[in-house]
């Protein structure tokens, strides 16, 4: 069930590229989302998001979940650069899904499965 009246039930690309158009709208914000701006903001986002996990082993990293304090700014940091994303591709007319469906393509055709041989399993 939906806890908070304020957030729609099932959320998508669109609408959540309306609701950041629209936050940065009520601020006037807009001059100053530009595609340099914007791709430079994103990578600032995604540097901090590198940050946390800078210093940690493999496994520590792979705990990082763990721990709730951690969890929260992994959580955090993961919002802001896909809302860095979302905003660049909005700005610049790019599907985002679009793009990574046809990039999967791309790597599909560019770099195809080993071909298993007769082994277990096999026929």
């Amino acid at each position: 069930m939906n806890e908070d009246p304020d957030r729609p039930a099932a959320l998508d690309v669109p609408q959540l590229q309306r609701r950041l158009a629209d936050f940065a709208a009520a601020r006037h914000w807009q001059p100053y989302h530009t595609p340099k701006n914007l791709a430079a903001a994103l990578s600032v986002e995604a540097a901090e998001l590198v940050e946390i996990f800078q210093w940690l082993t493999p496994e520590e990293s792979a705990r990082v979940m763990d721990d709730p304090g951690t969890a929260h700014r992994v959580e955090d940091e993961v919002a802001d650069v896909l809302a860095y994303l979302l905003q660049l591709c909005e700005v610049l007319g790019v599907d985002p899904l679009a793009a990574l469906d046809a990039k999967i393509a791309r790597n599909e055709r560019r770099f195809p499965a080993p071909q298993r041989s007769g082994g277990e399993g096999d026929g």
